[in-house]
């Protein structure tokens, strides 16, 4: 009997040891990672891909876990929200002067910011267009088209919109370029755009679903991206693209927001996926979202064709850049709000 004990004693010793080289050990589980990425109003459907797109590369050279919630607004009070806590890990705005405020009132991030990654921090450009409806019924083929008696013009508030700062200042390039730099009837063209502005809402996307969902207006004015987008699946056949003869050069940029991500811990994570934004990989989903990819080739292994047209800069129109622009057209009492008066 104590010789059958010791013989099963044994089997089943070699039991466990057969089994432990068969079945391989659970690998060690990876840390579980939570991002928050403030954005403004149109770039849902590219960062709902670029997310999916980012965890699994994350997962595959880490092995942890990341997941990714999206929060959506006009960009400057987004800029404002994280300022008031709202705890961003990255900020990715529609302008550089919205992700400034985060230095300059929330002192979240460094001054040099804009430096740390290629291209200005912006993995991506647009510019402004308009949409009009199918037919183009009211004739629009330029930026002096928008002034005429009876067209009705749709457009975000610069006070609360990036996306709309940017067709403010594109239409000032404009007028400035057509009137030979003269400020007094750039300012006069302007005011009379938006004397034919029936809706101003927060940011662009809502702008979008006023003309495009609610039927108001005759032409959107719009970021490239969210007009190419708009033609697309149930809308198309019902719009059009309208290219202007000149337009601006949209640089929506990226960061990090450092004190948020160092309070979290979550620094490693937050700058593997601001930098991710300029590979290969994101940057075929950013030409698929129909915004000017950095890498030009990547355009046209996608399929999307962006129309050549005239771009200037922000600091075309002022060597500042978006300091000068801001203090002049959009603070309290700038020339915006000069407009706004003679509106009501």
């Amino acid at each position: 009997m104590k010789n059958v004990l010791i013989v099963a004693a044994i089997v089943a010793a070699l039991a466990v040891v057969v089994y432990s080289m068969v079945v391989p050990a659970s690998p060690a589980r990876g840390a579980d990672i939570e991002l928050l990425n403030v954005s403004y109003d149109p770039t849902r459907e590219l960062y709902a891909e670029y997310n999916k797109a980012f965890a699994s590369h994350y997962k595959a050279i880490t092995g942890d876990n990341v997941t990714i919630s999206q929060s959506h607004g006009g960009s400057g009070k987004q800029a404002r929200a994280i300022i008031d806590g709202l705890q961003a890990d990255v900020a990715t705005l529609a302008l550089a002067y919205d992700v400034n405020a985060l230095h300059e009132r929330g002192g979240l991030i460094p001054a040099d910011w804009q430096s740390r990654l290629p291209g200005n921090s912006s993995p991506y450009t647009s510019t402004i267009v308009f949409l009009v409806r199918a037919g183009n019924p009211k004739g629009i083929r330029d930026w002096s088209d928008l002034i005429k008696p009876g067209v009705a013009v749709v457009t975000p508030n610069p006070k609360t919109s990036g996306g709309a700062r940017w067709n403010y200042l594109a239409a000032w390039g404009y007028a400035l370029h057509q009137n030979g730099g003269e400020e007094a009837k750039a300012l006069q063209f302007v005011t009379q755009l938006f004397q034919n502005v029936k809706v101003m809402d927060v940011g662009a996307r809502g702008a979008t679903t006023t003309f495009v969902g609610r039927g108001v207006g005759d032409v959107l004015i719009a970021w490239e991206s969210e007009a190419m987008a708009t033609l697309q699946g149930r809308n198309v056949g019902q719009f059009e693209i309208v290219t202007p003869s000149e337009s601006i050069l949209a640089e929506p940029p990226v960061t990090v927001v450092d004190k948020n991500v160092d309070v979290r811990g979550t620094r490693a994570a937050a700058e593997a996926y601001v930098q991710h934004l300029f590979s290969y990989e994101a940057q075929r989903i950013v030409a698929r979202h129909f915004y000017r990819p950095r890498n030009d080739k990547v355009a046209a292994e996608v399929g999307v064709k962006f129309p050549k047209l005239k771009l200037f800069s922000v600091t075309d129109l002022d060597p500042t850049g978006w300091t000068g622009l801001q203090k002049q057209h959009f603070d309290d009492g700038g020339a915006f709000d000069g407009i706004v008066k003679q509106m009501k």
